[in-house]
């Protein structure tokens, strides 16, 4: 879904005619609804919550408002009607277009902008994911400049403004009825210019750097889980807030369970004699507490016995799954000469009632044997 296909106000639920305070409690139910952290792997869910937080992001603001109901999605595509977004530095530009001074617009300097998001691939063991986990990784990532602190300069000397734009970081240029801003082309939106560039870093305020970092792994992660590190991210250029750094898990295939969610499934082979007249078995839980799970004489292969609260811790909250037993009966391969002797004895004792499936199965084949011959 993108939010530039349908309309803002119906994305938000509400009138055109809504106040800000019916928009912003729209949005945030709504984003509550959809958010990706309560909706893990829902890829339509987080589509709908970016497509929500754009339409708000824009009716929100005033001059985006504005801008919004007099060209509709124009107003930020390339090839509308309004303004082309192509034609600006950023978004803002188009307002001060529009609106001039009217909305405190006029040229000011160019936003500092965020350091770029970051992701990291962690493989973990299921009893990592059970228990959760403290741990560290390393990671390179462009960092603030510790020789300018992030500023590009080299210490001791400072920026002058800029000659071309005046310090205004944009110039402007007529086309048609609008005045266009774009971004100084010689001091790239800063305002300002570095005369002598920081040797460290080249000017940009910013170096790559190893970093070791503090890893908290809740108990109950699965697949895909998605853990944020808040500023661990890309440095921003001449000191702009870093972004973030996103760690993805991959949970490893384990020897004995396989996990759905919250339960664990195992597969348990027993002897025919147990099948039989029943009994029980005993399977250590990821805890490492022993389950004992009891065999209902007569059971068949492929019926599933369950353990309630053996499974999964459920991630940031309380109590856990269940385990799975999917029974599985194992015919003798190998036998003494004593154990044939009592396998035949037990074989001339049957009587058909023993198995009454097997009975039942064999009654229809005769059943349609007899309507083919007749």
């Amino acid at each position: 879904m993108s939010a530039t296909e349908i309309d803002y106000y119906e994305l938000l639920e509400v009138e055109r005619t809504a106040d800000d305070k019916t928009i912003k409690s729209s949005y945030r139910k709504l984003a509550m609804r959809f958010h990706p952290d309560r909706n893990p792997g829902d890829a339509e869910a987080e589509a709908k919550f970016k497509a929500i937080s754009e339409a708000y992001d824009c009716l929100k603001d005033p001059q985006k408002r504005a801008a919004y109901d007099r060209f509709g999605h124009a107003a930020f595509q390339q090839g509308g009607g309004g303004p082309q977004a192509s034609d600006f530095g950023d978004i803002g530009d188009i307002f001060e277009t529009i609106f001039g001074n009217a909305f405190g617009g006029g040229g000011g300097r160019a936003r500092p902008r965020r350091g770029a998001d970051m992701r990291y691939d962690m493989e973990i063991s299921l009893d990592d994911a059970f228990h959760g986990k403290d741990t560290q990784i390393e990671v390179e990532v462009s960092v603030s400049c510790h020789t300018c602190q992030g500023t590009g300069a080299q210490p001791g000397t400072s920026k002058r403004g800029c000659n071309l734009c005046h310090g205004h970081g944009k110039v402007r240029a007529q086309q048609g009825l609008f005045v266009i801003e774009k971004p100084c082309p010689n001091c790239h939106g800063r305002g300002e210019v570095i005369e002598k560039p920081c040797t460290d870093c080249r000017g940009e305020g910013r170096v790559d750097e190893v970093q070791v970092l503090d890893v908290n792994i809740p108990p109950g992660v699965d697949n895909g889980t998605r853990i944020r590190l808040s500023g661990k991210g890309e440095a921003g250029p001449m000191g702009s807030p870093p972004g973030d750094l996103y760690i993805f898990l991959h949970v490893r295939k384990h020897s004995v369970f396989e996990r759905e969610g919250t339960v664990l499934f195992t597969r348990v082979p027993i002897s025919f004699t147990t099948a039989a007249l029943g009994g029980s078995v005993e399977i250590p839980g990821m805890d490492g507490e022993p389950n004992v799970i009891d065999i209902p004489a007569g059971i068949q292969s492929g019926k599933q016995l369950r353990k309630r609260g053996a499974g999964m811790p459920v991630l940031q909250g309380r109590g856990r799954g269940d385990m799975v037993v999917e029974i599985a009966v194992e015919t003798p391969t190998r036998l003494s000469a004593r154990q044939k002797e009592l396998l035949r004895e037990f074989k001339e004792t049957e009587t058909g009632e023993e198995c009454p499936e097997s009975r039942s199965f064999f009654d229809k084949i005769k059943s349609v044997w007899t309507d083919l011959t007749d």
